[in-house]
């Protein structure tokens, strides 16, 4: 090398830049490997929102077929449909960041929220058997069912990936990675 013009490296400067090569390459697969499990974050995401488009679009119709034979429990019902109205809200702001803890935390509160309104539809419902068991309205019960069992698993798909991401970020040494490179907690969705 030294007749190309190039300074001679001694075995110390060599065992450096190895040790450089490998720091680099694992930074590298570190950041790979965190940006890859907070995109299964989102990808997880996406499952609860399919979920909760489809609860979505069965409440107005069972509300709708619900407000006549309930007649005396509108109160109830605007609830329900006010809880809804704040889980959507809640559910668009983690939707944007479904890695923020905050932002989890207030979708899952929107969430319980919802979930006693709906309680105590179907227990107002249960009340009276010929308005539960008529065509329609069983219809829409049974599709309400089957999108919280659906919201249910994609929950729990979310929280095993959130918890994944969690404990990469926690291990030493790319938990010194994670905070430079701003990849904070990700918050959990319980099921």
């Amino acid at each position: 090398m030294a007749e190309l013009g190039l300074p001679q490296m001694s075995a110390t400067q060599w065992a450096l830049l190895a040790v450089a090569a490998v720091l680099v390459f694992w930074m590298v697969g570190a950041y790979n490997r965190l940006v890859a499990l907070r995109n299964g974050i989102g990808a997880a995401w996406q499952q609860i929102d399919a979920a909760l488009n489809h609860r979505a679009a069965v409440l107005p119709p069972l509300v709708a077929a619900l407000r006549e034979p309930l007649a005396g429990e509108h109160g109830a019902l605007d609830a329900l449909q006010a809880a809804q109205a704040q889980a959507v809200l809640a559910a668009r702001a983690l939707a944007v960041r479904p890695v923020a803890v905050e932002a989890a935390a207030s979708w899952v509160q929107a969430e319980a929220a919802l979930v006693s309104r709906a309680s105590r539809v179907l227990a107002l419902l249960d009340q009276q058997p010929a308005v539960r068991d008529s065509p329609a309205v069983a219809a829409l019960r049974q599709a309400w069912r089957e999108a919280d069992a659906q919201l249910g698993f994609a929950r729990r798909l979310f929280d095993a990936a959130a918890q994944a991401y969690n404990q990469a970020a926690r291990q030493l040494p790319t938990r010194w990675l994670a905070r430079v490179y701003g990849f904070g907690p990700a918050g959990l969705v319980g099921a």
